[in-house]
């Protein structure tokens, strides 16, 4: 409670957790965006999510120790997760398509386990950070601070979901996707290579999943076992915004951000992660109460 008085008492603090709350959403928005895309048009929720905006953000970490700049790893760990993505569909993903949503769910959480321990085999388990060398700007005497590289990362967010949107109205393979996600069996009649399209979907992801981390590893931190925060945080957003609506992902990627940022002030910071999943479970029980007044009513 003090916390919040503080909030009160100096209206520059609540500033202060609302920028940082949108500009970190920006990241969340890209990733639930991908999970969106994979749910839509293969019915399946992707439990490595979260494991491929670390690795991208490993990815980024390597290319910048191997002499690329540190914004240069954004499209390396892009590229890279997308052959990642690529090659684990055709492995493992292609078996579970069009089966049983609970099935998805077993062998997408397999492959996150297996992602974590590999990562902490091969990058170790400390906590790691990439240095952009931009700095802040300082508003309010100092009393609000936005890093440049938080507002980097939101404006290229934006970028990436505007290239996304153009990809999928006006290329050929995003025509495709989109009417393999309305009617596979129709598609595939119809001559669409609806295997291919499902490589490329879950490619796609993985790249905008790898962005994502690149963008991460700058603005925050990173860890072989984090990735399970940004699976719920996408989880989350996609079941507020629904399947196919990216103004509606973006929106609410900022007000969990924001959500996050107040909830770990006034709570404490131990409290931030544990909001996110409590805040998944009363939204899920909100939409089975709300489900069930709806058959009521129509009977």
């Amino acid at each position: 409670m003090d916390n919040l008085e503080l909030l009160i008492q100096v209206p520059q603090l609540s500033l202060q957790l609302l920028i940082d709350g949108i500009l970190i959403g920006a990241l969340f928005a890209l990733a639930a965006y991908g999970m969106a895309l994979v749910w839509g048009v293969m019915n399946i929720i992707n439990i490595v999510q979260g494991e491929f905006v670390i690795l991208g953000g490993y990815t980024a970490l390597f290319a910048a120790q191997a002499g690329l700049t540190p914004l240069a790893g954004i499209p390396a760990a892009a590229l890279v997760l997308f052959v990642i993505g690529y090659a684990l569909y055709k492995v493992v993903i292609f078996r579970i398509v069009e089966r049983d949503l609970f099935i998805s769910l077993l062998a997408t959480f397999g492959l996150s386990i297996l992602l974590q321990q590999l990562m902490n085999e091969s990058f170790g388990a400390d906590v790691r950070i990439l240095e952009a060398g931009l700095g802040s700007w300082y508003l309010f005497g100092n009393l609000v601070t936005v890093p440049q590289i938080k507002v980097l990362a939101f404006a290229l967010t934006l970028v990436i979901a505007v290239l996304l949107v153009f990809f999928m109205r006006r290329s050929r393979m995003g025509q495709a996707i989109r009417a393999t996600a309305q009617n596979a069996r129709a598609a595939r009649i119809l001559g669409v290579k609806v295997d291919h399209v499902y490589a490329t979907t879950y490619a796609i992801n993985a790249a905008v999943c790898g962005a994502a981390g690149a963008l991460v590893v700058m603005s925050l931190t990173i860890h072989p076992y984090q990735g399970l925060i940004y699976t719920v945080r996408s989880f989350t957003i996609v079941v507020i915004a629904g399947l196919g609506n990216l103004p509606g992902v973006i929106a609410t990627a900022f007000g969990l951000g924001a959500a996050e940022q107040f909830a770990g002030f006034i709570l404490g910071a131990e409290y931030q992660m544990a909001f996110v999943f409590i805040l998944l479970v009363v939204i899920l029980v909100g939409r089975s109460l709300l489900l069930q007044r709806r058959r009521k009513t129509l009977k």
